[in-house]
């Protein structure tokens, strides 16, 4: 009865591995909606400059900081407090910039989030609160009014001899403290004609779109003007708004097509590679010149009944010279795909900065088929 058992559970486990397998090897489809955007349907950057008070002595210096004591006085003068003539050396203070994304059919009273960050040399934003500031769109106009307490995830603390700082202590964000005061004019339902905006512009991509549009709807909708752009007709007469026709349109699920590609960051050695990579024959090896210098003096003393002997410090000097003998030449063969490109690279024992290098070396020989992207 065990041996029936365990049988039964390795075919069922190769079963369920084959399956895994083939599951993974099938292009995932993407809804329409994750790969376009709709034109006119996007955020605006806002900005704004404004106080943080109530700081606990970790505000700027105004003999450092002088707009910060001159955006003080003039808060105080448009409150009616004549402060021109006082010198003014409080701590709590700190000239701020307030910065927020806008969205799209924001109407007025919708309440939006800010950021906060110091301009002057404060030491953190803790326990502060924002003073009513306005923010402004590109065109100058204010959009939107931002004001509350600050929340700071990092912090700092300093002793005698020692001090620690975790985040960003000068940098904090208000939930829902921003309130929309003017809207963007845009009517999507008054529109008889939209644009779609690929996120990654291809060909294929958008010829794919405009088919599985036109076919699921039964009616010539789409056409695609361009690789980033497909443009929706609503038909006159049609029963449907634009808005329902976007509806219907964004649930629709599409295979994307893209370029091969490698992605290299060289400040932190991240290297993506996309699965359409193809590599020619080509031939690659890899070696360095290592010298390693470690110096362990030590003290050489004389004995217990030893007259005349003195206390001296030999130095110890060890020399190790590596000129990368081990490696080994790899071959790659034509057309080889993205798992024996990996293999082949690490089979030389690199690391990520030395197949960086490699990776450009291929693409300069011409035998790599793939865009190389450097962040």
């Amino acid at each position: 009865m065990c041996a029936v058992s365990n049988s039964f559970r390795i075919v069922l486990t190769l079963i369920v591995s084959f399956f895994v397998l083939e599951v993974q090897g099938l292009a995932s489809p993407s809804r329409i909606k994750d790969i376009v955007s709709i034109e006119g349907i996007r955020e605006n950057q806002l900005i704004g400059y404004g106080l943080v008070v109530g700081l606990n002595g970790t505000g700027d210096v105004f003999l450092n900081v002088p707009y910060t004591q001159q955006s003080l006085t003039a808060m105080l003068e448009r409150l009616g407090v004549n402060a021109k003539e006082i010198i003014m050396r409080p701590e709590n203070v700190a000239a701020v910039m307030v910065t927020a994304n806008l969205p799209a059919f924001s109407r007025q009273g919708t309440k939006i989030d800010v950021s906060v960050s110091s301009l002057g040399d404060a030491e953190s934003l803790l326990g502060g609160t924002l003073i009513a500031t306005p923010l402004l769109g590109a065109d100058g106009e204010v959009y939107a009014v931002a004001q509350g307490a600050v929340a700071v995830a990092g912090f700092s603390a300093q002793g005698d001899a020692a001090s620690v700082v975790q985040g960003v202590p000068t940098n904090g964000r208000i939930a829902n403290g921003g309130i929309v005061e003017r809207e963007l004019p845009f009517e999507l339902t008054n529109m008889n004609a939209v644009k779609l905006s690929l996120h990654n512009p291809d060909l294929t991509t958008a010829r794919r779109i405009t088919a599985a549009i036109n076919g699921q709807m039964e009616m010539e909708l789409a056409r695609a003007l361009d690789p980033a752009t497909i443009q929706i007709q609503r038909p006159v007469g049609h029963p449907l708004a634009l808005v329902d026709i976007l509806t219907d349109i964004e649930q629709i699920s599409v295979d994307p097509d893209q370029k091969a590609r490698v992605i290299i960051d060289e400040r932190t050695g991240i290297i993506v590679i996309g699965a359409d990579v193809r590599i020619n024959s080509v031939a690659i090896a890899q070696g360095n010149l290592t010298i390693s210098i470690t110096e362990e003096p030590q003290v050489s003393q004389p004995g217990a009944f030893a007259q005349g002997g003195q206390t001296q410090v030999v130095n110890r000097t060890g020399i190790e010279v590596d000129d990368g003998s081990d490696n080994k030449l790899t071959v790659l063969e034509p057309a080889v795909t993205l798992q024996d490109l990996v293999d082949g690279l690490n089979a030389l024992g690199i690391g990520p900065r030395d197949m960086i290098s490699i990776l450009q070396a291929i693409k300069a020989s011409g035998a790599m088929q793939a865009e190389i992207q450097v962040m």
